[in-house]
């Protein structure tokens, strides 16, 4: 056993010599090129390392450097997401402003064609209630408006006051169930009661039963309530029902649309039967 360890130190010290002779051979023996063979190893060495340790610093660099970039790009993507919310919102604020300038111009025509003193209102709010079906609108006694003046629009007749306040009234809508006006049949002059139904329809009533009506016929205030002015639009003929010669049903489809408006006018000229009453008193 102690003969083994011997003969494999003795191996391990022979290879030890041998490495020892080939280094001192290789740094006198030199190359083609006049260098010594072992420079020559040993630089090529770390010339592998360092073209390594190079290529793995680069890598990391461009790693970096595209990370850098990255963020840069992330940033001024969302800069650039700010400025189209804000030009979208400049864009709607802006139609906006065209759509309210077109509802007036086409409102404030209609008031020139009509001849009558009116104030123009914007809508504020609206009754949710469809037994109540009134609008909020902006203008009050300070304007001049009073109770049972007419709110108009440029397609129809929209409602009456019934309750200002110094900046603002209310305006029961000619759909309201309790809301009724003076009717006429355009074509044929039959005259009725044009009364709310609390939906999106009039019924016609005390029409005679001798009167000419059918469906499409235009109806138009006929100016006997002394709220509406004569001869503005109500609405359409929309079904005609008959109990022998009597009248059963007429329902009118109004000309306005409530649920679209925006604008609309008070008219502060008085009717001819208000005025004559005012004389009166």
């Amino acid at each position: 056993m102690a003969l083994l360890d011997i003969r494999r130190h003795s191996g391990y010290l022979f290879l030890a010599v041998m490495l020892g002779h080939v280094i001192l051979i290789s740094a006198q023996v030199n190359s083609r090129s006049g260098v010594p063979v072992l420079e020559a190893v040993t630089f090529g060495l770390f010339a592998e390392a360092q073209r390594g340790l190079s290529t793995g610093v680069s890598g990391i660099r461009r790693a970096w450097n595209r990370y850098v970039w990255l963020r840069g790009v992330e940033a001024e993507n969302a800069d650039l997401r700010r400025q189209l919310d804000d030009m979208r919102v400049q864009y709607q604020e802006r139609r906006a402003l065209a759509d309210r300038a077109r509802l007036l111009e086409g409102l404030l025509t209609f008031r020139d064609r009509s001849n009558l003193q009116t104030v123009a209102a914007e809508i504020i709010a609206s009754s949710a209630s469809p037994d109540f079906r009134t609008l909020t609108i902006d203008k009050g006694t300070r304007q001049g408006l009073r109770p049972d003046m007419a709110v108009i629009a440029a397609s129809g007749v929209v409602g009456r006051i019934v309750v200002p306040s110094p900046g603002a009234a209310k305006v029961q809508l000619l759909t309201d169930r309790n809301a009724a006006a003076g009717a006429l049949i355009e074509r044929s002059r039959a005259q009725g009661v044009a009364i709310g139904g609390g939906d999106e329809r009039l019924r016609l009533d005390y029409v005679s039963e001798a009167a000419d009506v059918v469906v499409g016929d235009l109806v138009v205030t006929s100016g006997i309530d002394g709220i509406y002015p004569k001869g503005f639009t109500l609405g359409y003929v929309d079904t005609v029902e008959k109990n022998g010669p009597a009248y059963k049903r007429i329902t009118i489809r109004p000309a306005v649309n409530f649920s679209s408006l925006e604008t609309v006018l008070v008219v502060l000229t008085p009717t001819p039967l208000k005025q004559a009453e005012e004389s009166h008193e």
